[in-house]
């Protein structure tokens, strides 16, 4: 008997457990009374004044979202009519109500006793619908509600770097959401939830499948699937992308060639655009990642980057799609420096686009480092829309180990400052077209771009906490005025609990992690490592068919000092920026620390600003950084009572393995480095257990797995 009872208990608790599959859109019952009361008085029926699949999503959404915080069905009524007391959604052209919205912009205010969500467009109201439920979910006042909002930029998508064989490269919260195996035929309900919680961030575009990408998603079988997604996605206001394999004419066409300006090239492009427009009328456009790390594209046949985005462009003519062509080119020149190769590559090409271009940069001009200075095409192409690609998965911040809120990542490039047009023209200006306008570009089309972090595990990230980069880049993509603070409290108070020392705690480590992780990763501009998975330390990894894919490469460590020297006695890759932005970092005595490594090869016995040597200073950040991780559990212990027990488990778990593999980073640099320093561990940090030869063998046997 008492075995059954234990396991009833058992089973009452999974039951209530949280898995983390509602992400934000958990809408539990509000136990504040008195504010549950008030809500409810304004929330009686929800009316909308005209019929739409969109605006359909937006009062289904109200009604689930309310039925929970509230704990009682909200009915719908066709109009409001003399009611009062409730919600109701009006989408109109013009007029009063939406005058200085822009399309997808809504406005919230309580008139008549009602909460009225005006618009000029069904995804307007949409995105206002879930604007009111996050305003209800954070505790704010509903009594003189008075919310206005645009989005700042035109195009906010996740890229998926999905492949048809259901694995995600850079994926780490399991296999693939799309079920291609199964569609059309079945569509999993959990289509519709992704698609729910994109909209509540604004995000209206989504890739589906990976930028190395097959060309068996062109082919009339995978169309086929890609139109049940898109059927899903269309009443959340979201389009469907494609990346696509630029060499797909011969490899899918039978032609003896894909040259851009070959015309039977181009008739099969405008075939193919037209195929996909009858399975998706309102296909999005294509992505391309062309002429880098062993992609074709038109350099295979002495062509530009701009000879191969306009060939698409003219396909997509008859059409609004558009093609985002991906900036991330670099040439295995063992002369060469990675850092200058896009810029090298796109500038001159500036004004050569098609209006229907949007050319698509990463934040650094690297590869998704823990921190990099931005990329210098921001600035640099006044006559070519540019887009920003950050990467929302965790490819080189620790997988869904290591806790490391990005929010902080995505504003420190955003509030960057090009100098392009004057103090104040930052890259976040640059992006939303309002320093350049784009002049020559036609109809501006602006682009928010993040690499997804979702998968197939149950909790949609891997790591519970993970979540809260999802949700910060929407809401960056959507303002990227927002503070990386403002964010976190919000994402807390709406996924894990409301109680105001649990918020204030997580909220504070949240915005802490990421520097913690810097510090025992890549301190002080030091890039990250290469490896084949991006993960283990391998510091003095230097066997690559190409020089940019070793570690040595980056650090160039040696016995006088360690970094990369980009000033004119080196690459000169700083020539790239503005003056005033030259001048940041081109003086070693003065550029801050956090850069200095990206542009200055530093003697191991120069002083810093900070006091201590740089081979001091790093031993520091080393050392210290990873003993933060030990600060981080103590924070999370203390929020226990305050969040699901499932859910501080996984975390506690996580982080657990995080201080493990922290001071496993730590020993591979400070020993590695010890090797051309020649210095002893400062006090009062102590020299690592194990060995250099131990932490090799560590690594190797990662590796193997």
């Amino acid at each position: 008997m008492y075995r059954l009872l234990l396991c009833l208990l058992l089973l009452t608790q999974l039951a209530h457990a949280d898995d983390g599959y509602r992400l934000w859109l958990k809408y539990d019952l509000i136990n504040d009374i008195p504010r549950r009361t008030a809500y409810a008085r304004s929330a009686q029926f929800i009316a909308a004044n005209k019929p739409s699949p969109v605006l359909q999503s937006a009062v289904t959404e109200l009604q689930t979202g309310l039925q929970g915080l509230l704990g009682k069905a909200v009915p719908v009524v066709a109009q409001s009519g003399s009611r009062t007391g409730g919600i109701v959604l009006t989408v109109a052209p013009s007029g009063a109500d939406v005058q200085g919205l822009n399309d997808e912009g809504y406005r919230i205010v309580r008139r008549q006793n009602n909460i009225v969500i005006s618009a000029k467009t069904d995804a307007g109201a949409l995105y206002g619908a879930f604007a009111l439920l996050r305003h209800l979910q954070t505790g704010q006042p509903i009594d003189q509600v008075s919310l206005t909002s645009n989005p700042k930029v035109k195009l906010r998508m996740l890229n998926h770097w999905d492949n048809p064989n259901g694995a995600i490269e850079r994926g780490y919260a399991g296999g693939t959401l799309w079920k291609w195996y199964e569609l059309p035929e079945t569509v999993d309900p959990r289509y519709r939830d992704y698609a729910r919680a994109n909209a509540s961030l604004g995000i209206n575009g989504t890739v589906v499948n990976n930028v190395n990408a097959s060309p068996r998603l062109l082919t009339g079988e995978y169309l086929q699937k890609v139109a049940a997604l898109a059927n899903v996605f269309r009443p959340y206001g979201i389009k469907v992308y494609l990346s696509v394999y630029f060499a797909a004419p011969k490899t899918l066409g039978g032609l003896k060639t894909s040259d851009p300006l070959d015309p039977q090239v181009r008739q099969w492009w405008a075939d193919k655009v037209n195929e996909i427009h009858r399975y998706i009328p309102d296909f999005g456009g294509f992505l391309v990642k062309a002429n880098s790390e062993g992609e074709p594209g038109p350099q295979d046949y002495g062509r530009t980057h701009a000879d191969g985005a306009n060939m698409l462009a003219a396909a997509m003519k008859p059409y609004s799609g558009l093609v985002i062509w991906r900036a991330f080119v670099y040439k295995a020149d063992p002369k060469a420096d990675r850092f200058k190769a896009a810029h090298e590559e796109f500038t001159p090409l500036d004004g050569q686009f098609d209006p229907k271009v949007i050319v698509q940069v990463k934040n650094g001009p690297i590869d998704f480092q823990p921190r990099e200075p931005f990329s210098p095409l921001f600035g640099n192409m006044p006559k070519t829309p540019l887009g920003i690609e950050f990467q929302i998965t965790q490819e080189y911040l620790g997988f869904a180990t290591h806790t490391v809120y990005e929010a902080p990542l995505f504003k420190e490039c955003l509030e960057a400052d090009t100098y392009v047009n004057g103090k104040g023209s930052t890259v976040a200006k640059v992006v939303d077209g309002s320093v350049h306008g784009y002049r020559n570009a036609g109809p501006t089309q602006t682009l928010m771009a993040g690499v997804a972090n979702t998968g197939s595990d149950r909790n949609w990230t891997g790591n519970p906490l993970a979540q809260a980069n999802w949700y910060a880049f929407g809401r960056l993509a959507w303002d990227h005025t927002l503070s990386s603070d403002a964010i976190a409290n919000e994402w807390t108070r709406m996924t894990l609990t409301s109680e105001p020392q649990a918020v204030k705690r997580i909220t504070n480590l949240l915005l802490k992690s990421r520097d913690i992780y810097v510090d025992y990763n890549t301190p002080l501009g030091l890039s990250r490592p290469w490896t084949g998975v991006h993960f283990a330390p391998e510091p003095w990894q230097n066997n690559s068919s190409r020089p940019d894919w070793t570690a040595v490469y980056y650090h160039r460590a040696d016995s006088v000092g360690l970094g990369f020297d980009r000033t004119p006695t080196g690459s000169n890759a700083l020539a790239q920026y503005r003056p005033e932005v030259r001048r940041q970092w081109e003086n070693p005595e003065t550029c801050p620390l956090p850069y200095l490594l990206w542009f200055h090869h530093v003697p191991w016995t120069k002083p810093l600003s900070s006091g201590r040597t740089l081979w001091n200073e790093l031993c520091t950040r080393f050392y210290t950084g990873a003993d933060s991780v030990q600060w981080m559990r103590r924070e999370w212990a203390q929020v226990k009572s305050a969040v699901d027990p499932a859910l501080f488990a996984d975390v506690s778990g996580r982080l657990d393995t995080q201080y493990k593999e922290a001071l496993w980073w730590r020993d591979a640099w400070v020993l590695y480095l010890q090797t051309f320093a020649r210095q002893p561990i400062p006090a009062p940090f102590k020299k690592p257990d194990r060995t250099l030869t131990d932490v090799k063998k560590s690594v190797d046997i990662y590796l193997l797995r």
